[in-house]
């Protein structure tokens, strides 16, 4: 199993490119970062994790700017969206935006997608709440055509353009993995539908590896084989036996969540999840 390491990147905390450096010297497999463009004050909508919205969700980077300089400095570890709400952004310039990471990191990155829970961050991009998980998918269809051809056009319900050209194209073929994140059974379907990967968040709507058997028949109902879309298990804590239960129960990855908080408090996590890790 792949050990991973997620953080909001905010000035306040560990700098994105250091905790690359740190992270990929300690082996991790990979690094994620979140997105929130911003939060609406008005607070209507409930955060999923509780009842108080930690602070560094409206304090956070731009993900493909932390990552970017996340890629400058290391060679090995991948880079991860986690998540990437495309439901608030232009397709065909995130896909530039994309393709322009996966070629400056080498072919590292991983697109983590979401279709989020904010409905009034959604609002001020012109997003619709009900509709958003129709847009997500439209758009990563849209996404997919200007990765794989030389002169792209599409038209759906939701997203349209004429032909036109676009470079660069990822170095990945035909393209970054998609890893769409989201509870069981709804964002299980949307990764078996269209993705290549399903990124669960530990300790969310139940027992997360309780749902993996059904979701492997659901996979198989599909004809798709469990590795065409391997799990990636989000937000798990610096725990060496719940690492263990991941590992056995057929979880592909483990992303172990940090704290936004400065080099004192993050490397001697860092450290310990690399001791969980090596015990594996």
């Amino acid at each position: 199993m792949k050990i991973g390491v997620t953080m909001f990147a905010t000035d306040y905390a560990i700098q994105p490119h250091e905790l690359a450096v740190e992270a990929e010297a300690r082996g991790y497999e990979s690094l994620w970062f979140p997105e929130h463009s911003h939060i609406p004050t008005s607070r209507k909508s409930p955060w999923p994790g509780g009842p108080e919205l930690p602070k560094w969700y409206y304090d956070t980077y731009d993900p493909f700017l932390a990552l970017s300089a996340a890629a400058v400095v290391t060679r090995t570890i991948k880079l991860g969206t986690g998540v990437c709400l495309v439901v608030q952004r232009d397709p065909i310039y995130t896909a530039k935006e994309v393709a322009t990471l996966d070629r400056l990191s080498g072919g590292r990155f991983l697109f983590g997608i979401g279709g989020g829970w904010n409905a009034e961050e959604m609002a001020d991009h012109g997003t619709a709440f009900a509709g958003r998980f129709k847009l997500m998918r439209e758009r990563i269809a849209a996404m997919k055509t200007i990765w794989a051809d030389a002169r792209p056009s599409f038209a759906g319900e939701l997203v349209r353009f004429d032909e036109m050209m676009q470079w660069p194209k990822p170095v990945q073929k035909p393209h970054p993995p998609i890893v769409v994140g989201g509870g069981f059974p709804q964002g299980a379907r949307r990764a078996v539908a269209y993705a290549d990967g399903w990124m669960p968040i530990g300790g969310r709507g139940g027992d997360t590896l309780a749902m993996l058997p059904p979701f492997r028949a659901m996979l198989k109902a599909a004809g798709r084989a469990e590795a065409d879309v391997p799990v990636t298990l989000f937000g798990v804590g610096l725990d060496g036996e719940a690492l263990k239960r991941a590992r056995d129960a057929g979880v592909d990855r483990a992303v172990l969540g940090m704290p936004a908080d400065g080099r004192d408090k993050v490397l001697p996590l860092l450290d310990k999840g690399a001791t969980a890790m090596r015990s594996l």
